[in-house]
């Protein structure tokens, strides 16, 4: 196995909802590939994972020192190519026009490019890899026109799907050497903005599960009716209507605790709206928590809930498979591609307050032994398709064939 060099890429690493960056970065280190952490900002940022706080102090971040910080990298390579520079500050200005940021935040991309293409150069990596299609992914794409190693990138959903022509996404797609769809659902939204002979560059590499996560005896359901939903709490996620579907409930005397694992900025709103229906009681907001508060929070619970209105593939639904846990969630992107009605939880349409309020009085009145039965059938669909080693192996074969097609860029 030849060990590679890979430069990932990341607008803020690390970071408490991306936790499956770090899995697959650590997961491809472990298939022999060398990886150089950058991020654009995220120093600061507010962790509470112990790895996390590992990962900050690996990764090299081009914004720490402010854009001033970036002038000295700007002039090192403007001076060093001054014809591919002011090329690729065209490329900037036009990646600016009718896009969904001001063109003068362009022109801090082109020297965030610089400055990372400085770091690339001395470390030699032979490949920058991007999660997430917006700006990271604009300045890998500027940091090879400057003349820097080939890059690919991972389109996760929703939101690169929302305003894909001012993102540039079809211009990102066509300068990289390949891009990751995270499911079949994704793969399709690419295949809507690029022409068919680009399709063979999208390959569909789906996030992982770490074994240290779900490798562990099955915990038996608890005798309360407890329910989960973790995530960023915000609009997309649809936790303002989840409160409304359990006051449903709580009106119709069904027994039932809720938990609201994550932050966020609808925080105020939520608690709001829980006090106004009287809700306190049964609805609890823990904040931001660990990996390992995630795992005791669903092992505790019957199941998980997520009513998201826009997704990719929540990482938290493989999360609660993998812990035996059924899954309550809607029908929307690629959650039917990995949650099956009656099998291994219950899907229901985006937006239906009804609908939502029935599927969990349905699970609520199941005994434990189904409630298992749904769990065992979770885990074994999740682990099929989520191993993140076996993921990681997909992704790392998709570097080395991408590295070994090419010269070295530095050459």
């Amino acid at each position: 196995m030849n060990n590679i060099r890979i430069a990932y890429l990341v607008s803020q690493y690390p970071k408490v909802s991306h936790s499956f960056i770090r899995r697959e970065i650590l997961a491809l280190e472990v298939e022999g590939v060398e990886v150089e952490r950058i991020s654009i900002r995220g120093w600061d940022g507010e962790l509470v994972d112990a790895v996390d706080l590992q990962e900050r102090d690996k990764t090299r971040y081009a914004l720490k020192k402010g854009v001033s910080g970036l002038l000295p990298a700007v002039f090192k390579v403007f001076f060093n190519s001054p014809v591919r520079f002011l090329k690729t500050l065209s490329v900037a200005i036009k990646m600016g026009i009718r896009a969904d940021r001001y063109w003068p935040y362009h022109l801090v991309y082109l020297a965030e490019a610089c400055q990372i293409l400085v770091w690339l150069k001395n470390s030699k990596a032979q490949h920058m890899h991007v999660h997430f299609g917006a700006n990271a992914t604009e300045v890998a794409l500027l940091v090879r026109s400057l003349g820097g190693p080939p890059y690919s990138f991972t389109v996760h959903g929703p939101e690169e799907f929302d305003k894909p022509e001012f993102i540039k996404l079809a211009e990102k797609i066509e300068a990289s050497t390949f891009v990751v769809a995270i499911s079949s659902y994704c793969r399709s939204q690419i295949f809507r903005w690029i022409k068919y002979p680009q399709w063979s560059k999208v390959k569909e590499v789906h996030c992982g599960i770490e074994g240290t996560f779900h490798d562990i005896a099955p915990v038996p359901l608890s005798a309360r009716p407890k329910l989960v939903c973790i995530g960023r709490l915000c609009e997309q996620k649809g936790q303002l209507l989840l409160i409304d579907a359990v006051n449903i409930l709580a009106k119709k005397a069904v027994d039932f605790e809720l938990v609201l694992g994550g932050d966020g900025d609808m925080r105020a709103e939520l608690e709001a709206q829980i006090k106004s229906y009287g809700l306190e009681q049964k609805v609890r907001i823990t904040g931001w928590i660990s990996s390992d508060q995630v795992r005791d929070e669903i092992l505790s619970s019957k199941a998980l809930v997520l009513p998201s209105f826009a997704e990719g593939l929540p990482v938290v639904i493989m999360e609660a498979m993998a812990l035996r846990r059924p899954v309550i969630s809607t029908y929307i992107a690629a959650i039917p591609e990995l949650v099956i009605t009656g099998e291994n939880g219950y899907l229901f349409p985006a937006g239906d307050v009804y609908a939502l309020a029935d599927a969990l009085e349905k699970l609520l009145k199941l005994s434990n032994q189904k409630i298992q039965q749904m769990g065992e059938s979770a885990y074994a669909r999740v682990i099929e398709r989520h191993s993140v080693d076996k993921e990681a192996k997909k992704l790392a074969q998709l570097f080395r064939d991408e590295i070994s097609g090419h010269e070295d860029w530095q050459a």
